[in-house]
């Protein structure tokens, strides 16, 4: 960085303007810049709080880290150390292959996405659309109401059994979870618990904001998802949005720099 210092000729300060000729003040300044064109020297002008500091003297700044990639979060998910007794099938009547992994800060599983459309009835959940609709979600919002699967993304998790209780590794109604899909990363909540022995579905909104087909008869994604819950995490209340964005953040840029 340079600092500034004094221009050709100089810095003399011009004295008080009195008036010219004409009463304008102008014979002065006039004046005073031809005695600064003339004059010679070397001085510097006195250093001021706007001049900037030299190279080197201001504390470093750290640089503020960029946001936390899919790539990110999957290599810090690509092992498995598992928390559930079992595996669990992806769909009715499918063999059994996904575990439920875990660290200090997590728990993880990798499935495919069906599409929960439970919940307040809207344009794009409703009995009409969805075959298996239900109106009602296991965790509700905070003025008692069921979430809205439309608006609010959200992810399921299996209904506790002897395979695995999820409320045992400090995950409950409004936990912030992480859902990524190749290069996507989408903050949502714990929002509802589905077949004890399933795994792998989102509300409409969380497939949307992924790039998935959200529709609940036809869309979802057979495989490629991955689902990191934060422990002893909570969104409060549950249904805001931007609060599980901006916690999501943090917790996954936690996960990712933790040393676990």
């Amino acid at each position: 960085m340079l600092t500034r210092g004094a221009g050709p000729g100089g810095s003399a300060t011009p004295g008080p303007t009195t008036p010219g000729p004409d009463g304008s003040g102008t014979a002065t300044r006039d004046a005073a810049a031809s005695d600064a064109a003339t004059t010679t020297g070397s001085a510097n002008p006195a250093p001021t709080d706007a001049d900037p500091s030299p190279s080197g003297s201001g504390p470093s700044v750290p640089a503020t880290p960029g946001p936390v990639t899919a790539a990110d979060l999957l290599a810090r998910v690509s092992g498995c150390t598992p928390v559930s007794q079992g595996r669990y099938g992806k769909d009715r009547g499918r063999a059994a292959t996904v575990p439920v992994c875990g660290t200090r800060e997590a728990v993880y599983w990798k499935a495919d996405m069906d599409i929960d459309c439970d919940g307040r009835p809207g344009r794009h959940c409703n009995a009409a659309t969805d075959p298996h609709f239900s109106s009602s979600t296991a965790f509700a919002q905070s003025d008692g109401r069921a979430l809205s699967s439309e608006k609010l993304p959200y992810v399921v998790v299996p209904a506790p059994s002897s395979l695995w209780d999820y409320r045992e590794h400090g995950v409950r109604g409004g936990s912030v979870a992480a859902v990524v899909y190749r290069d996507r990363v989408s903050y949502a909540v714990v929002g509802d618990t589905g077949p004890a022995d399933i795994i792998g579905e989102a509300s409409y909104a969380a497939a949307e904001s992924l790039g998935i087909d959200p529709d609940p008869r036809s869309g979802g994604t057979p495989s490629g998802v991955t689902y990191i819950v934060f422990k002893d995490s909570r969104v409060t209340p549950l249904e805001d949005r931007e609060a599980a964005q901006t916690q999501g953040e943090r917790l996954a840029r936690e996960f990712v720099d933790s040393a676990d």
